[in-house]
């Protein structure tokens, strides 16, 4: 069923060349920035094209984790990344 708002948690490993964006409830999504404000701009177009994608496919969207469930480790951090979609499907399917 879609959704107009999903929040989902983002892995952010920040390293000397970058900081890379992996969502754990959604395989295939990973997603890079030079910078935290970059890494996290990033991250919400990556989780929207991913979810956007999902819904295109009638594919099925998971629950997302709660914090306490996920695993991580130093040079990590967890944050939850929100998106809205009726402006990112609206511009979308202009594309089209």
């Amino acid at each position: 069923m879609k959704k107009d708002r999903y929040i989902y948690p983002a892995i952010f490993d920040d390293d000397s060349d970058g900081i890379s964006v992996e969502f754990p409830d959604l395989p295939g999504c990973f997603t890079c920035g030079d910078t935290e404000e970059e890494a996290l701009q990033m991250a919400k177009e990556a989780l929207a094209l991913h979810l956007y994608g999902l819904e295109q496919e009638n594919g099925a969207i998971p629950e997302p984790s709660k914090l306490s469930d996920i695993q991580y480790k130093n040079n990590k951090t967890v944050a939850f990344i929100e998106v809205w979609m009726p402006p990112f499907r609206y511009e979308m399917e202009k594309r089209r």
